[in-house]
């Protein structure tokens, strides 16, 4: 994912809470998960960053007042108060189409264009997960549709 536009923090702000509405609201999110705590962990941890750098934010203060009333996993870790940032690691997800992919992935600021982040995710060569991904590609290469959308951080 690449955000460019004339407000980046709110393009990545919107990624962010798209994927935290589905990791708290949406009960699929747990079988889409695999390491279902990591993942809601690492999402409100990532929140706190962001509301920490734009308190200001209407949009995303909305959202976290709608996660913290309708979700109690959201409301427990919001309070805990855990603030990081995690730039690359290892993603465990459950993809509907293909089944488990374990991807690397690693998001980089742009330094010539401060609030420009490129993210990517790919699997290690040579294995299952690789496979499934090339399986991935050529279902959308094939049908002309895009694979079923999921998001991660």
């Amino acid at each position: 994912m690449v955000t460019n536009s004339s407000d980046r923090s709110t393009d990545r702000i919107a990624d962010l809470a798209n994927n935290a509405r589905f990791t708290f609201l949406d009960p699929t999110a747990q079988d889409f998960y695999p390491d279902w705590e990591r993942s809601a962990d690492d999402i409100v941890a990532a929140l706190r960053g962001y509301a920490g750098r734009n308190p200001e934010d209407r949009t995303l203060t909305d959202m976290i007042g709608e996660l913290a009333i309708r979700s109690v996993e959201f409301r427990t870790r919001w309070a805990a108060h855990n603030v990081r940032h995690h730039r690359t690691g290892t993603k465990k997800i459950n993809h509907p189409q293909v089944g488990a992919l374990e991807l690397l992935y690693e998001a980089m600021e742009m330094t010539a264009d401060p609030g420009l982040t490129f993210c990517t995710s790919t699997a290690e060569p040579n294995t299952p997960s690789h496979d499934r991904m090339q399986l991935l590609a050529s279902l959308a290469a094939t049908t002309g549709v895009p694979p079923a959308e999921w998001t991660s951080i």
